[in-house]
């Protein structure tokens, strides 16, 4: 299943939901998708991770590439529903410490509030 990714609005911060897998070739779509909207001014990013079934390397790479962009105009990404094993690999990777992750959505809104 490749890459689906829409977004929509939660008060101030934008939810991005990914669905289907984040691997090299559609991996680069989201950090389009994800300088479009800080570009468009949305400076707070949620990555709604419920349907991400596998994300690779060049997934881990394009959210610290997402993360940066981000950053370079004071925004912030962060990670909503992230399944056991994505956590694990982000911890592995030590890119548990770059990213907030939570387990509610409504959570994490609150915490760009």
């Amino acid at each position: 299943m490749s890459l689906k990714i829409e977004h929509r609005k939660s008060g101030s911060v934008t939810v991005v939901d990914l669905s289907g897998k984040i691997v090299v070739g559609d991996a680069e779509r989201l950090l389009e998708t994800a300088k479009e909207l800080v570009r468009q001014g949305e400076l707070n990013l949620l990555f709604n991770m419920t349907e991400v079934s596998y994300l690779d390397s060049a997934g881990l790479g394009v959210f610290v590439k997402c993360h940066n962009a981000a950053r370079a105009s004071d925004g912030h990404i962060k990670l909503v529903n992230v399944s056991g094993r994505i956590r694990d690999l982000l911890r592995i990777t030590k890119l548990h410490s770059l990213f907030e992750v939570f387990e509610d959505e409504a959570a994490a809104v609150r915490s760009c509030s």
